[in-house]
């Protein structure tokens, strides 16, 4: 039954949605328009970032800012060698990471805003660890963890948990209360009230607390991996600063820019296709 109440969900937010902004049915020939439009502005705001970089390292002209084409060039030649490895640990480390928070997140943020009383408790524990700043907790989780990959999963995980807690349980009490009646009265369990109901509604806030996390985790990510590692893309850049190679550390960031770029345009592609609503 609770099923039937998440299509009713589905339904209402749908009719609401297209009558909002859709006035006339999408042709298959607007919607390839607006894809290619988006595209282009897209690609003019990518053109406009090259443009401003390759201006101004022509006017400094000093080896501390490469052009644009000798980072491109040197990332290609050299991804084959080390670089590859560098994204591929830096890439585990944030999908570790999010994976966990969703795992621990979810459920936490489901119960607090749906049992008044379980809010209570933990409530005043997440107000009070989530102003925090989560760098400020590194010092203390690698004395506890060490400085390995754990410490850095860690530090990443408590910066997305709080975020997407505090997302999922303010999207679990901002659900319309007939719609819980409406299951509960149909003899739906809290199992499936929260797999048909609760979950569908929180997920835009899901995907919206993961998207605002990740440029901190991306952050963070690079300050972990400065220390107790090898590889990684915040490794890479710090190791080539130190060696004096300013191409090899332009090409650092641009890999940890595109890294965040393409988590990014995933999540995009997740919302579209789960939040059809």
């Amino acid at each position: 039954m609770a099923r039937i109440v998440y299509s009713r969900f589905f339904r209402i937010n749908s009719y609401h949605n297209n009558s909002r902004y859709d006035s006339k049915p999408a042709t298959t020939s607007s919607v390839i328009f607006s894809m290619n439009r988006k595209h282009s502005q897209h690609f003019i705001s990518f053109l406009c970032i090259f443009l401003i970089w390759w201006a101004v390292s022509i006017i400094l002209n000093m080896p501390i800012v490469p052009t644009p084409l000798d980072t491109i060039k040197f990332t290609f030649k050299h991804f084959k060698d080390s670089l590859y490895l560098h994204i591929i640990y830096s890439t585990i480390r944030i999908l570790v990471s999010t994976a966990l928070s969703l795992l621990l997140a979810l459920p936490t943020g489901i119960l607090m805003g749906y049992f008044i009383r379980i809010d209570n408790i933990l409530s005043p524990f997440i107000y009070f660890l989530y102003p925090i700043p989560k760098v400020a907790l590194t010092p203390i989780i690698m004395l506890i963890f060490g400085i390995g990959d754990l410490s850095k999963v860690i530090i990443i995980f408590i910066i997305i948990y709080f975020q997407i807690v505090v997302s999922v349980r303010d999207s679990v009490k901002n659900i319309q209360p007939e719609m819980l009646d409406f299951a509960i009265s149909a003899g739906a369990g809290f199992i499936d009230i929260a797999r048909w109901v609760l979950l569908p509604a929180s997920l835009p806030g899901i995907l919206t607390s993961i998207r605002v996390s990740m440029a901190t985790s991306l952050s963070v990510l690079f300050f972990t991996e400065t220390f107790g590692t090898e590889y990684g893309i915040g490794y890479l850049i710090m190791d080539s600063w130190i060696r004096v190679n300013y191409v090899e550390m332009y090409s650092g960031i641009l890999s940890l820019a595109l890294l965040g770029l393409f988590f990014f345009a995933a999540i995009g592609i997740f919302e579209k296709l789960l939040c059809k609503f």
